[in-house]
């Protein structure tokens, strides 16, 4: 079922619901603008992602898109992935811990005034593009295909070379394939359906 509403999304984790409310609370007295991007709820300022709420299986978390940039307010962040996230970071809470909006609020605003004055980390594209055997072979025997491909830009050709690759078994990389295959050749890239609010 694709969460279409913040209020979906809380009642679909009602395990959470208290928290993300509260969360929500803090986020609805901002001039972020709410929508739904990943099926999670997300704020953003004219357009660009500032923070999100989420509800995991042992926690719910309040999320910075650039929270490696805040500099002023930073004890409770924590990097979700060391090693893998450059710029997301998030406050995490259990069941049972005490959610202090004016706090989180120093958080918000800080990365907001961030966001205003365009900080961002940008991510590293200087990856060279490795394309898996599968994908290679059907570029070569449709035109029509590679035509599309190439006018892709390298990072959705990188989406779908990294789609492919990452299937473990050899069936899944050809069913991967053939999933991919109309979306090449109509120009969107692999994730641009959640790109939008």
């Amino acid at each position: 079922m694709a969460v279409k509403s913040v209020d979906q999304y809380i009642e679909t984790h009602p395990t959470w619901e208290q928290e993300l409310l509260l969360l929500r609370e803090v986020l609805q007295n901002t001039e972020l603008e709410e929508c739904i991007k990943w099926g999670t709820p997300v704020y953003a300022l004219e357009e660009k992602n500032v923070v999100g709420i989420t509800a995991f299986k042992n926690h719910s978390a309040l999320w910075f898109f650039n929270g490696a940039l805040l500099k002023e307010n930073t004890a409770l962040l924590h990097n979700a992935q060391e090693g893998k996230t450059k710029a997301l970071r998030q406050i995490r809470f259990e069941k049972g811990d005490e959610i202090k909006p004016e706090i989180l609020q120093k958080y918000v605003t800080e990365a907001i005034q961030n966001q205003r004055e365009g900080k961002e980390i940008k991510p590293v594209t200087d990856k060279k593009l490795v394309l898996p055997p599968e994908l290679k072979a059907a570029l070569e025997k449709d035109e029509e295909l590679k035509k599309s491909f190439q006018q892709l830009t390298k990072g959705k050709q990188r989406e779908y070379a990294d789609y492919i690759t990452e299937a473990k078994r050899e069936a899944t990389k050809h069913s991967r394939l053939g999933k991919v295959k109309p979306m090449i050749k109509d120009g969107v890239g692999l994730h641009d359906k959640y790109k939008n609010c």
